[in-house]
């Protein structure tokens, strides 16, 4: 029961995590063309594409990782969204460039988390 509750919330956390990153996409395309420098748009297309693929490895996290690496690679990716691309969207609207100390801490736990992934998809007994 336990279990079939983490897997639900952890899909509900990818689907939460794909739904934002659309939206976050398309605000960017749309509701802040010609408000963003060159700059600051690649900072925001590159926060909605890592963001995009991170929660499709979020989504294969929920569904098939097992165990604590499972767990910790849903967390890590969770994570990493919020930190790596969060800072860079923070950043792309004009926050301090401070913010950036932010993003290589995302970049960990995007690398953790597909460590822990690759873990939690072994066959048991290895």
């Amino acid at each position: 029961m336990l279990r079939q509750t983490v897997r639900s919330r952890a899909g509900l956390l990818a689907g939460l995590a794909g739904a934002s990153a659309v939206l976050l996409g398309a605000f960017g395309a749309h509701a802040l063309r010609g408000m963003l420098d060159p700059a600051q748009r690649e900072l925001w297309h590159t926060a909605v594409e890592y963001h995009a693929w991170h929660a499709l490895a979020l989504a294969l996290a929920a569904g098939l990782g097992t165990g604590r690496a499972g767990r910790g690679a849903v967390l890590a990716f969770a994570l990493g969204i919020a930190l790596f691309s969060g800072s860079l969207y923070a950043l792309a609207l004009g926050a301090p460039r401070w913010m950036g100390i932010v993003t290589p801490f995302g970049g960990v736990a995007f690398v953790v988390g597909w460590i822990a992934l690759g873990l939690s998809l072994r066959p048991r007994g290895d």
